[in-house]
């Protein structure tokens, strides 16, 4: 029985000194860290560009000549017979107001004429005939003298008579708004029914003729703009490209939206239809360069209190950064200041993962020199304990 436990005993002994000893050999051995890949970046050479400095508005088009017609005399308004956006031709009937009492006051008018006409007809034949008798000497020169008087004081009454019918007569007439230019109602800002005062407008008429492009502009661009500068808009419905010239800038900005109104006129727009929108387009505004270097903002990464970009060291295949001074943006670019020159070789895409000497491949080369990881190691089987 002893002898039997002594050999089991010795068999245990030799188990555990062989999972000692292959934990010892697997602790001992080192594994061979696996080699970074090489990353592929895009890259792009630095060169001098252009720096167009453009603002784009949208503008409503409009006539250049628009009129708000009102009444020159007060009263109701008994007819209207145009309507918002109907064309008219110059002299057509557009309202009517209550033409009644202005009548009336024409003809008590002309009724005055008649009667100093007769006044006047009286005073004519007494001057006649005292002139015959002056020249019998039947009356003194003073008496022919007064009735001379009398004869021009009625001719004056006569006179006064018949330009007060005239007035009356044209405040009758007053009573019928015509179109003063062929055109288009616009806006109609009376109704039938409604009493109006002389002058409060009723309608509003755009002249046929040229066109203008309106548009709001903030004040920094509206010290930027000059009278006579040429712009180019394009029509949004149907892409025709107009040219034109800043005709009108407001002088005060608008006291809601504290902007300045510019009138755009352009060329050949007689036939553009109103209210259309077009984009208007101002090109080489003040701060234009012919000579700037910029770079997509892909390839900038904010550093500290700085920016950075990435250099491509194309004899060691190795990256840095170096600092620059951004100044203004030209659509998704941004103008490099200070900080790089022409030729030098900046990584445009992949700025996020890159560090400081790492190696690089550039995106897209023939030979892109990535390093294939290593096969991972077979593992050590576990030496088999005999029995």
């Amino acid at each position: 029985m002893p002898s039997t436990l002594s050999l089991a005993s010795r068999r245990v002994l030799r188990l555990c000194a062989a999972a000692v000893f292959v934990t010892t050999l697997v602790a001992c051995s080192k594994a061979e860290a696996p080699k970074e890949p090489l990353r592929a970046v895009k890259v792009l050479t630095v060169a001098g560009g252009a720096l167009n400095v453009e603002g784009e508005y949208a503008a409503e088009v409009r006539s250049r000549v628009e009129s708000r017609l009102g009444f020159r005399v007060a009263g109701k308004l008994v007819q209207r017979s145009a309507e918002q956006g109907q064309r008219v031709a110059a002299g057509q009937l557009l309202a009517q107001i209550d033409a009644q009492d202005y009548q009336l006051a024409a003809q008590a008018a002309l009724a005055q004429v008649s009667a100093a006409q007769s006044q006047r007809d009286l005073a004519a034949a007494d001057f006649k005939r005292f002139e015959a008798l002056k020249a019998q000497n039947f009356i003194s020169g003073a008496e022919l003298e007064r009735r001379d008087a009398t004869l021009k004081a009625a001719d004056a009454a006569l006179n006064q008579a018949k330009a007060q019918a005239q007035a009356q007569s044209n405040q009758a007439g007053y009573a019928r708004l015509m179109a003063s230019h062929a055109g288009v109602i616009t806006a109609v800002e009376a109704e039938v029914g409604q009493v109006v005062s002389a002058g409060q407008p009723v309608l509003r008429l755009a002249h046929d003729g040229p066109r203008d492009a309106v548009f709001a502009v903030s004040e920094q661009m509206a010290l930027a703009l000059k009278v006579g500068q040429p712009m180019q808009a394009t029509l949004a419905s149907t892409g025709q490209t107009l040219k034109g010239k800043v005709r009108e800038l407001a002088a005060s900005a608008d006291p809601i939206t504290r902007t300045y109104a510019v009138k755009l006129a352009l060329d050949a727009s007689d036939r553009l239809p109103l209210g259309a929108t077009v984009n208007v387009l101002a090109a080489q505004l003040p701060g234009s360069q012919s000579a700037v270097i910029k770079l997509p903002t892909s390839a900038l990464r904010q550093e500290g209190q700085g920016t950075v970009v990435w250099l491509l060291d194309e004899s060691s295949m190795t990256v840095n950064t170096q600092s620059v001074q951004v100044g203004p943006v030209d659509g998704n670019e941004v103008v490099i200041t200070s900080g790089l020159k022409p030729g030098q070789k900046v990584v445009s895409a992949g700025v996020h993962v890159l560090s400081p000497g790492q190696k690089v491949t550039v995106y897209g080369a023939a030979a892109s020199g990535a390093v294939p990881a290593p096969a991972a190691a077979a593992s050590t089987p576990a030496p088999t304990a005999q029995r």
